[in-house]
């Protein structure tokens, strides 16, 4: 049997089906929390498309360039690559692509640092502010957007169980952790 792809689905009119959907079709075969799962990953995948798509479409910019500039708004004397690099958690390459790219475009520049001229620290020029104060306002209108149908209080309950969920996870987390280290004793 033939698969088809997205775009043929869009053409018949048809939604692909996520995770979520199937396993909410054949819910005997999977336990409460794996549909819990499921249904947050397809909600974060679902928004996280949504803003892709709308700083592509308004500003011709990637995601990770937007994070980038985000990260750099908030540090006005600028970051090291190695600290962008932590701040975005990927590598090192990663980052001085992005960098070397908005370099040539005016939006950051580099300097060297004044105590050791091997490191140098990225910053936003003031173009690069004007725009990223531009798609900062726009981004915070669409997440607004994007929640509307949540009222404030849902917001809030939602904002402390994903809260109890990020310490759940960090304690299963470490307890693997601790368990590994232990056996290598």
């Amino acid at each position: 049997m033939r698969r088809i792809g997205l775009a043929e689905m869009q053409t018949r009119g048809q939604e692909p089906l996520d995770q979520e959907t199937r396993a909410a079709e054949r819910p005997s075969d999977h336990k409460h929390e794996l549909r819990l799962w499921l249904r947050l990953l397809a909600s974060a995948t679902l928004i996280e498309d949504e803003i892709r798509r709308r700083l592509r479409e308004r500003f011709h910019v990637t995601l990770p360039r937007f994070d980038l500039l985000a990260q750099l708004e908030k540090a006005p004397i600028g970051l090291t690559l190695g600290e962008l690099s932590k701040r975005l958690m990927v590598s090192n390459g990663n980052v001085t692509g992005l960098v070397d790219a908005l370099v040539a475009e005016g939006i950051v520049v580099r300097n060297a640092a004044p105590a050791d001229r091997r490191y140098a620290f990225v910053s936003l020029t003031k173009k690069g502010r004007n725009l990223f104060s531009e798609m900062a306002r726009a981004h915070g209108d669409w997440i607004s957007e994007i929640f509307a149908e949540l009222t404030a209080a849902e917001q809030s309950t939602l904002m402390r169980l994903l809260e109890k969920t990020k310490r759940s996870t960090r304690k299963a987390t470490d307890a693997r952790t601790v368990a590994a280290a232990t056996l290598f004793q």
